[in-house]
């Protein structure tokens, strides 16, 4: 934590700033170690408080042991005694996590000038330490033993929901402290819905199954989608999206290295899919970053012509075919961004089809 601090204040030049005041769950838990529900962090060029109620302090003190525990209470002018500490004037806030009612209340305190920041300690999130990929790795296996059972429950006469259940109940029995998201089951039609959320349909034969789901460990998400079809004999049809799938999820990655632009690897998915007459049927981004946040920086995107991928990230590449009416494919896996390109960290088999 003294090392996420050290290099927090490094920025403080480049953003004009001499404080910085954090909110938002991911970026606090990651400067530092606190996992309660309520704080806000402080941190300058001297000090670095964790302002909390009472039902953390103990908390505080033992997870977060490089802040000082400010102990906020009900009294009037707690906030300011907080924001005193810092001793300094400009303290840049978190933009894309500040709702308009908490600058609001911000702003009435007198003497400060609050610096939007577009982002503040994501790149630094993005580059993982050994004890974060650690959790992952073990959040990944824990999610391909999960999707390791949808043959067994994926049956026709089931629904996605009990399916999505079993799936959960099982990653919580395997010693998840959590699932990652709400897990997708889209069958049939609703397969290309990307964002689908199980309900009562019933799977059945014939039917292209979704399954994307993923596990939680000591915070840290995993992320792994499969694309599954009830029955020995799909028609051309699946053949052809499954395959050009296939082929960009594999471009994507062969692409992946230290240096690369996120717009780079998303285009050696995009262009292959857009080849095959398919480039209105891919809406989404080719990946994403996966820590804390099952989302977070850096994307695969065609919008991320800046966005260089570090060494030590951890990402999905997930290209995906959607035919409203029909059905979708997406085959996405997680990866750790290597010296040289990249590593597995899913291990799932990719064998789309299930005997009923």
């Amino acid at each position: 934590m003294t090392d996420r601090l050290s290099a927090i204040r490094a920025c403080f030049d480049e953003w004009q700033v001499d404080a910085l005041l954090l909110i938002s769950p991911a970026n606090r838990r990651w400067v530092s170690g606190f996992t309660g529900s309520a704080a806000q962090l402080l941190i300058s060029r001297q000090r670095a408080v964790l302002a909390t109620d009472s039902r953390y302090w103990e908390r505080a003190a033992a997870e977060a042991p490089t802040f000082e525990v400010f102990q906020m209470r009900d009294e009037k002018d707690a906030m300011a005694n907080f924001l005193a500490t810092a001793g300094v004037q400009r303290i840049g806030v978190e933009a894309a996590h500040v709702t308009l009612a908490r600058q609001a209340a911000l702003d009435k305190h007198e003497g400060f000038t609050w610096v939007p920041l577009p982002a503040t300690v994501e790149a630094l999130r993005a580059v993982k330490s050994a004890g974060e990929l650690a959790a992952i790795r073990a959040a990944a296996r824990l999610t391909d033993a999960a999707v390791a059972q949808v043959p067994r429950l994926a049956r026709p006469g089931v629904t996605e929901r009990a399916v999505a259940w079993e799936l959960e109940k099982f990653m919580r029995e395997s010693g998840a402290e959590d699932v990652a998201f709400d897990i997708i089951v889209a069958s049939g039609p609703h397969s290309a819905l990307p964002h689908h959320h199980p309900g009562e349909r019933v799977l059945q034969a014939g039917d292209i199954v979704i399954v994307d789901l993923g596990a939680q460990v000591d915070g840290y998400k995993s992320d792994l989608t499969r694309t599954f079809y009830l029955g020995e004999s799909p028609e051309d049809a699946f053949w052809s999206i499954y395959n050009t799938v296939a082929q960009a999820h594999g471009a994507a990655i062969g692409g992946i290295r230290p240096g690369v632009t996120g717009k780079d690897v998303d285009a050696l998915a995009r262009d292959l899919i857009t080849a095959a007459g398919h480039g209105d049927h891919f809406g989404h981004g080719t990946g994403h970053g996966v820590g804390l946040e099952i989302h977070e920086e850096p994307r695969f995107s065609k919008l991320a012509e800046k966005t260089i991928i570090p060494a030590g990230a951890v990402m999905t590449v997930e290209p995906g075919i959607y035919l409203p009416g029909y059905g979708g494919v997406r085959i996405e896996d997680l990866l750790h961004v290597t010296a040289d390109g990249s590593e597995y960290l899913s291990a799932a088999p990719k064998t789309p089809l299930i005997a009923v």
